[in-house]
């Protein structure tokens, strides 16, 4: 199977997994594969992820150079692998989603104070950019997306899909997941999205991206 038909498969196998699943809820839009699962990490969960995302956070990094010095303004932070908290909630996000776990790239821990941000953005790579090289020989291009909240912010912070006006405000423990190619296995230009500015109180969530081959770590920095 080549990558378009691998893609178009998995948009479909993913697709129905999700819907047979009574917590799972699809977002109605004709441009998009996209849903929230409720409760996917509980609140002992939750708790010790912000608490790792705090001990080891730094400013957050991008691929390629941007001129927007307030394009991405968050802290990230890389996890241990081994750490236990890690390892459940890798297992709660493997088990719902279902895609083999050696094409999910590592959980990533993100942290936006007042004011940050992250301007729109795809989560797809760019072939046509330096880095896709190594991108290409690392496990491909992203597939799916899959982005847990960890806690409810007072103010700010939704994810918003502007081109398929889409809207989520963030929940502890909830799941937001979307397909990154469009159904004839290519990126698919409306899963463009940004995370607006937190206007109160500080937004706490992971992302876990997944290739379309075994991801190969790199030191190039995930965005």
């Amino acid at each position: 199977m080549n990558e378009l038909d691998y893609r178009v498969t998995l948009r479909a196998w993913i697709g129905d997994r999700l819907e047979r699943n009574p917590k799972a809820l699809r977002i109605p839009s004709s441009y998009l594969d996209i849903f929230i699962v409720r409760d996917v990490l509980d609140e002992r969960d939750c708790a010790e992820l912000i608490a790792l995302i705090d001990s080891v956070r730094e400013p957050s990094k991008l691929l390629s150079p941007h001129e927007d010095r307030e394009f991405r303004t968050s802290e990230s932070s890389n996890f241990h692998p081994d750490d236990e908290a890690v390892i459940r909630a890798e297992g709660k996000i493997t088990d719902l989603m279902g895609i083999d776990p050696a094409q999910g790239e590592t959980i990533q821990g993100q942290r936006y104070a007042i004011g940050q941000q992250f301007k729109p953005h795809f989560d797809f790579f760019h072939e046509g950019e330096p880095y896709w090289e190594e991108m290409a020989t690392s496990g491909g291009q992203r597939t799916w997306t899959a982005m847990v909240f960890l806690n409810d912010v007072e103010g700010g912070g939704e994810t918003f899909f502007e081109r398929a006006a889409v809207k989520i405000t963030p929940r502890r423990g909830n799941l937001l997941t979307w397909n990154n190619m469009n159904a004839d296995g290519h990126p698919n230009e409306y899963a463009i999205h940004q995370g607006l500015p937190v206007t109160a109180g500080t937004k706490y969530i992971i992302t876990k991206w997944y290739r379309e081959r075994t991801w190969v770590w790199t030191d190039v920095p995930s965005y």
